[in-house]
């Protein structure tokens, strides 16, 4: 039955990706190459003649630091029998930046800390923090193999098209919690200007095929204040799903939230994205999936203004 086969692993996806990995090809949503990921701007209501033009800017040596929550409850009931998971996950992540080209950016993804809760039923409830040094319980047991070690050697250029990526561990999947970083479009946008990023993402049928469900991620400048632009985010699936089975596993995977940047120095400053979905029917008349989930993201601001005066007074010299 595809419940018991995948309701554990959806579980586990859940604290990998909270942390930035992902290993399970049974949820996972391709990361978009320049090809085929690039912004297209849709029909949008600009509120004023000002425009802002944004752009990623690093520096080389620079490295920048966030702090990522992520609570998610799942709740699945069949014919009168209902199983519950709690998720609490917090890391640290960091980008460090190895080379800075006129076109390109490159940087090393790496997680240095994590801290998770997971409690299934009635079970006992599981937690491990890396930082205390030890041994981390099995169900941890991939993320604590690869902290500390980068995840990925990822190549942008200034819009946030992801050029070029080298994994190390893991996979390229986001699993709802949006790209490392931000797409942009190439004209510069005014506030409730919106622009769209395709991507796919894929599922599995009862009888354990692959299905690739087109979506895309709308952007739409909300405000910008104090050099800050906020950013909602919404995903569309653009291919029909007529199984509840398949909908009950993308529906963990789409985005919707709202995203801070900073448009002089070129980086993310933070993200929130929240779920709150409900699937009836998913396997069979008498089965119902409820999720619920918040995913918090935020600079740590010391590391990345140290590191980007240091860079400016090296450049000077």
């Amino acid at each position: 039955m595809l419940l018991h086969r995948s309701s554990g692993l959806v579980r586990l996806s859940i604290v990998l990706a909270a942390t930035g990995f992902a290993s399970f090809g049974t949820l996972a949503e391709h990361a978009a190459t320049a090809a085929d990921s690039q912004s297209v701007l849709v029909k949008s209501k600009p509120e004023s003649s000002e425009t802002y033009q944004l752009r990623h800017k690093l520096s080389a040596n620079q490295k920048i630091r966030y702090e990522v929550t992520h609570v998610a409850k799942t709740k699945t009931r069949i014919n009168g029998t209902e199983e519950i998971a709690n998720v609490h996950t917090t890391s640290i992540r960091s980008w460090t930046v190895n080379d800075v080209k006129p076109s390109e950016m490159t940087f090393d993804h790496k997680i240095e800390s994590v801290a998770m809760t997971q409690q299934n039923g009635e079970a006992e409830e599981i937690r491990w923090d890396s930082k205390t040094g030890d041994e981390p319980p099995g169900v941890f047991s991939v993320v604590a193999s690869q902290i500390g070690t980068p995840l990925a050697t990822v190549t942008i250029n200034e819009k946030g098209d992801e050029i070029r990526r080298e994994k190390h561990a893991g996979s390229a999947s986001s699993l709802g919690m949006g790209s490392l970083t931000l797409s942009v479009p190439e004209e510069a946008v005014a506030v409730g200007t919106s622009w769209a990023v395709p991507s796919e993402i894929q599922a599995r049928t009862e009888a354990g095929l692959v299905k690739t469900i087109k979506i895309r991620q709308v952007y739409t400048l909300k405000k910008v204040k104090a050099g800050v632009a906020t950013i909602a985010v919404k995903s569309e699936t653009l291919t029909p799903i007529d199984d509840e089975s398949i909908k009950a596993q993308v529906v963990q995977q789409l985005s919707n939230g709202t995203i801070r940047f900073d448009v002089d120095n070129g980086y993310l400053l933070g993200k929130e994205l929240n779920w709150d979905e409900t699937v009836v029917g998913f396997q069979g008349a008498g089965s119902m999936m409820e999720y619920r989930a918040r995913m918090t993201e935020e600079l740590v601001n010391e590391d990345t203004v140290k590191s980007a005066k240091a860079n400016d007074t090296q450049s000077r010299r």
